[in-house]
C-alpha cells in the first residue's frame, strides 16, 4: 500500500510540474512580469561623459552616464527600458579594444550606438537603430568603448566620427 501511494503522489507531483511549465512557456509572452530580467531598470547617473569636437576640440554635448563595466551589466545593457532622459547615455566599457557588434533584443527605445577606440576617438556611429531586432551592429575599426544614447542624440547635436569623447567617473 505504502509504495503505491508514493507513486500515486509523484505522479501527481510530477504532472503538476509539467502543467506549470507548460503554461509559462505556452504564455512566455504574456508572463514578463514573473521573469527578474524583465523588470525595467531606472537610469541612475554613475559619471558624465562629454563628446568633443574634432575640428576645434570645442565640447559638442555633455551626458550622464550610467557604467556597463561586466559582462552582466554588458548584456543587460538597455534592454526592457521604455524610456531614457533625453542627456543620458550607457557607456560600455570593453575588457579590450577589439571589432565590437551590439545588438537590439530586448531593447524598446531606438539608439545611437558610438563605437570609440582606446584613443577615445568616435570610428563608428550607427545612428538610429530599430529596437526589438537582433541585427547585429558592428564597429568599423576596434573600439575600447560603446557609448548608446537616445536615436538621433548624435545628429542634433552635431556628433560625428573623428570626434572624440572624455568621462568621469563617480567612485
Amino acid at each position: 500500500m505504502k509504495n503505491k501511494s508514493t507513486k500515486t503522489i509523484l505522479i501527481t507531483a510530477l504532472v503538476i510540474v509539467g502543467a506549470a511549465v507548460a503554461y509559462f512557456i505556452m504564455n512566455k509572452d504574456t508572463n514578463q512580469g514573473f521573469t527578474i530580467e524583465n523588470s525595467a531598470p531606472t537610469f541612475k547617473k554613475e559619471g558624465e561623459l562629454s563628446f568633443i569636437s574634432k575640428d576645434d576640440n570645442e565640447t559638442l554635448a555633455v551626458i550622464d552616464i550610467e557604467i556597463a563595466d561586466n559582462d552582466q551589466k554588458t548584456t543587460q545593457g538597455l534592454m526592457y527600458r521604455s524610456s531614457m532622459p533625453q542627456n543620458a547615455g550607457m557607456l560600455f566599457l570593453m575588457p579590450r579594444e577589439d571589432i565590437q557588434g551590439f545588438w537590439m533584443r530586448n531593447t524598446y527605445i531606438p539608439l545611437d550606438m558610438i563605437f570609440v577606440n582606446g584613443n577615445k576617438q568616435i570610428v563608428t556611429i550607427h545612428a538610429n537603430t530599430t529596437p526589438m531586432n537582433e541585427n547585429s551592429y558592428i564597429s568599423t575599426a576596434p573600439a575600447l568603448y560603446v557609448v548608446e544614447v537616445n536615436a538621433g542624440y548624435c545628429n542634433k547635436n552635431s556628433i560625428k566620427e573623428g570626434d572624440k569623447i572624455d568621462f568621469t567617473i563617480n567612485k
